[in-house]
């Protein structure tokens, strides 16, 4: 005769409360005496896995931490207070304490390396990081929300709503990913210590220690003049994660209180992003790309790679050299650019790039990102119409 079972259930986590179904026990196991036993014996285990799998999951979920060092007294810290004094035309003394406060960010050289020539690019897996549910879900929100500052950016500026709605999403998540990193740390440690190694690292500590100068100004400026704002390993800030200089240049008190703040402020964030891509001459009505295809008799991919994404030949003469062009790429005034982006081993995307598309990269030097942008706010605005 088959056993009868009681079926008892323990939960991923188990829990005092969870013991019902699926752990099968003998039905002769339920007279009163078996079962308290039984019961006791599981309430045990269920303890005791529980505080296991917390000890787990604490380990697994632990916060990156950032590590740091002081800098010290140091000739180079004292050289690069004065540059900084000169150029921004703050005092040196307030400079040199601000500097004091710094701490070298461990690690930090090799983050701003370029990644191995063993990594190859992959605009399928970037594509697929940032034009999903979650993020899509996260721009209705932010569009929604902010509709009537986001309208009137256009209005004001001539850049679409969802060019605007795309870059805050792949920059900052929505104001949800705006970085850990003391900006003061990070610059300062980028422009005493840029990684020699890498292939522009003379230009890339200049424009690491202008940026420093840029901050300590924005610094001396603030009421309280306090240096212990947050941002990305790289120093870019708030919502639009705009550097230094760019907030300096570009960030606009969008919302008329009389301040800017990209930091929690953002309305304002959306008026200087649009601000920023006004400034780098976006053309008001103007495609970013159209679709690329080729006539493999005719092209000469060489000569069309040449200029890498810079707009530099006229439709006719893409079309001279094999690209097949759609009815409206045909019709484009202004000059245009074949961009290739890599897929890892698989055969790579092409894409015809507009003057705009160049606008797009000028808030990073990626056609990758330039076109994750784009896709992001195609994709809430489509979501949105339905």
């Amino acid at each position: 005769m088959r056993d009868e079972c009681i079926e008892l259930s323990l939960t991923c986590k188990p829990s005092f409360s969870s013991i019902f179904y699926r752990v099968k026990l003998p039905i002769l196991l339920t007279s009163f005496p078996m079962r308290f036993l039984v019961f006791f014996a599981i309430f045990f285990a269920c303890t005791c896995s529980s505080a296991a799998l917390a000890a787990v999951h604490g380990k697994k979920h632990k916060p990156h931490q950032i590590r740091t060092t002081p800098f010290g007294p140091r000739a180079e810290v004292a050289q690069l207070a004065s540059d900084i004094s000169q150029n921004q035309q703050i005092p040196v003394a307030w400079v040199r304490h601000q500097l004091s406060l710094a701490r070298r960010v461990q690690g930090l050289e090799k983050m701003v390396l370029p990644p191995p020539a063993s990594s190859p690019k992959n605009w399928a897996a970037y594509q697929a990081r940032f034009i999903e549910p979650r993020r899509i879900e996260a721009g209705m929100r932010f569009w929604q929300t902010h509709k009537e500052a986001l309208e009137r950016a256009q209005n004001t500026y001539g850049v679409p709503v969802e060019l605007i709605v795309g870059v805050i999403g792949v920059e900052t998540f929505y104001g949800q990913h705006m970085g850990k990193y003391k900006v003061l740390d990070v610059l300062t440690t980028l422009a005493l210590h840029f990684p020699p190694e890498h292939p522009r690292a003379q230009e890339r500590q200049a424009f690491f220690k202008s940026e420093l100068g840029y901050f300590l100004k924005m610094v001396h400026a603030q009421p309280k003049g306090q240096a212990a704002i947050t941002g990305s390993y790289a120093g870019a800030m708030g919502w639009p994660q705009f550097m230094p200089s760019s907030w300096t240049r570009f960030a606009v008190d969008f919302d008329g209180d009389g301040r800017i703040d990209l930091l929690k402020n953002p309305v304002d964030a959306i008026g200087s992003v649009a601000n920023y891509f006004k400034a780098f001459g976006w053309q008001t009505g103007m495609p970013t790309h159209y679709s690329a295809q080729f006539d493999d008799a005719k092209l000469d991919k060489s000569t069309l790679l040449a200029p890498d994404i810079l707009p530099s030949f006229s439709a006719a003469s893409m079309q001279d050299k094999g690209v097949v062009l759609t009815p409206d790429a045909q019709q484009h005034k202004g000059n245009l650019a074949l961009v290739e982006l890599f897929n890892g081993t698989d055969a790579p995307s092409y894409v015809v790039g507009t003057e705009n598309f160049y606008v797009v990269t000028r808030y990073n030097w990626s056609s990758y990102y330039a076109l994750a942008v784009i896709e992001l706010g195609a994709a809430i605005k489509a979501e949105l119409a339905r």
